[in-house]
């Protein structure tokens, strides 16, 4: 059977047994000013950058940084609302 955690680099630190249940209300409520937040910028920008913009951020949260840190990094690499010259 296929284990998506198995290559994971951070597993060592995960619990050995796996339940896909157990962090299923934390994980959604502490990413679901994330989906809003996307939401609301994909109304301005468009829906690849959106989901590219939320997909850093929550990167760079699971690297440790803070979520308002995270967000003004990934702002930070934006210029004229796009990440690549060209990009709409």
């Amino acid at each position: 059977m296929y284990n998506p955690y198995q290559y994971n680099p951070y597993h060592i630190s995960q619990q050995q047994q796996y339940s896909p249940h157990h962090y299923k209300h934390t994980v959604l409520r502490n990413v679901e000013p994330l989906v809003q937040y996307g939401l609301h910028e994909a109304q301005h920008t468009s829906f690849p950058h959106a989901l590219r913009e939320v997909a850093a951020i929550t990167y760079l949260m699971g690297m440790g940084y803070e979520p308002a840190v995270a967000r003004k990094i990934v702002e930070s690499w934006e210029i004229n609302e796009a990440f690549y010259p060209g990009q709409i």
